[in-house]
C-alpha cells in the first residue's frame, strides 16, 4: 500500500475492486462460512471477547459532547434507538459524553438483556463532560449501570485517546477496568482512538480487548489522510485477536452531502476482512432504513 498512489487507490475502491489490494485475509473473509458479509444483521464475534452481536450497530453520539448528542437535543433519542432495535440492530454504542445512557435504557426496557449488546465509554481527559473530577473507573461504571438500568455492561472503553503514550498514562483506569471484568461487571474493555499514534499504542498492548477505529477509503475524519497508513495497524490489532469496531465510514457525517461516496466506503470496509462490525451515528429512522438498504444492495 505504501507504493500505491492515492489516486489509484481511490479509483480502485470506487470501482468496487478494493479487495484485490488487500491480500488473502480479505478473500477468506468474503468466502467464509457466515451469511453474506454485507448482511447488516449477520452475527459476528467481537475479537476474542466472547461478545456476539450484529455486524451493524447504532452509534448514539453523532455530534456528541457535554452529555448530549444530535438525537438527545432533537428529543428523538428513545424513538430512534427503539426503531434500530425493531429494524434488527442489536449493538448500541453509548458514551458518558453523549448523555444517551437513560434514553438507551428506556428504549430497550422490557427486552431480554442477553439479546442486545451495550458498549459505552469513559471520558478521562479535560472537557467533554460537565464535571472537572475524574473518579475511578469503578465509581463511573457503577453510575453507568444505574443510568443504563443493567447489572452488567458488555463493553467499556476509554474514550477518544490521541496520545501515543495513553497506555502508560491511563494505566489507573486500565487496571480498574480489568478488575471490573474479573468480577463480571463488564465483559470486555478497550479504547476509542483518534490518532495514528494512539492506534499504534492500542495495537501493541494486550490489555486492549476491543478498539474503535476510524476507517473509510477517503481518509476523511481519520487518524491519517492516507488509509494505507491506518490499514496495517488495524490488521495488527485484528491478528492479535482484538475486536475491531469500524467508525466514521461516512466521514463523520460529511458523506451525507456526498452520497456517491457511501457505497464505495461500505464496500471498502467490508472488503478489508479485519473489521468485525461497524457503527453509524443514526439520527432518524430514514437513515437506518437507508443504510440497511445499501448494505443489502451490495450483496457481497
Amino acid at each position: 500500500m505504501s507504493n500505491l498512489s492515492r489516486r489509484k487507490f481511490l479509483s480502485t475502491v470506487a470501482a468496487g475492486t478494493g479487495t484485490i489490494l488487500l491480500g488473502p485475509s480479505a478473500c477468506s473473509a468474503l468466502s467464509g462460512k457466515s451469511d453474506r458479509v454485507s448482511d447488516p444483521f449477520r452475527k459476528i464475534s467481537l475479537g476474542k471477547t466472547g461478545i456476539k452481536t450484529t455486524f451493524l450497530g447504532m452509534g448514539t453520539g453523532y455530534n456528541g459532547y457535554n452529555r448530549s448528542s444530535s438525537i438527545t437535543r432533537a428529543g428523538t433519542a428513545e424513538s430512534v434507538i427503539r426503531y434500530a432495535w425493531d429494524a434488527g440492530i442489536r449493538y448500541f454504542d453509548c458514551a458518558d459524553s453523549y448523555g444517551t445512557h437513560p434514553y438507551t435504557a428506556s428504549a430497550l426496557r422490557g427486552l431480554p438483556r442477553d439479546k442486545y449488546t451495550i458498549g459505552t465509554k469513559i471520558w478521562v481527559g479535560p472537557g467533554g463532560i460537565p464535571e472537572s473530577e475524574r473518579p475511578d473507573a469503578g465509581i463511573v461504571v457503577d453510575r453507568f449501570r444505574k443510568e443504563l438500568d443493567t447489572d452488567y455492561i458488555d463493553l467499556v472503553q476509554i474514550h477518544c485517546m490521541t496520545d501515543g503514550e495513553w497506555t502508560k498514562r491511563q494505566r489507573r483506569y486500565m487496571e480498574d477496568l480489568e478488575k471490573l471484568k474479573s468480577r463480571n461487571v463488564i465483559r470486555a474493555h478497550g479504547v476509542s482512538v483518534h490518532s495514528l499514534q494512539a492506534l499504534r499504542a492500542a495495537s501493541e498492548d494486550p490489555w486492549v480487548d476491543v478498539v474503535h477505529v476510524r476507517i473509510n477509503p477517503y481518509g476523511e475524519n481519520m487518524d491519517d489522510r492516507d488509509p494505507g497508513m491506518v490499514m496495517p495497524l488495524i490488521q495488527k490489532c485484528h491478528d492479535s485477536g482484538k475486536g475491531i469496531i469500524g467508525m466514521k465510514l461516512a466521514g463523520g457525517g460529511k458523506f451525507r452531502n456526498e452520497p456517491e461516496k457511501l457505497d464505495p466506503s461500505l464496500k471498502f470496509v467490508l472488503g478489508l476482512g479485519t473489521v468485525d462490525m461497524i457503527i453509524l451515528g443514526f439520527e432518524s429512522p430514514e437513515q437506518i432504513d437507508d443504510y440497511i438498504e445499501r448494505m443489502n444492495r451490495i450483496s457481497i
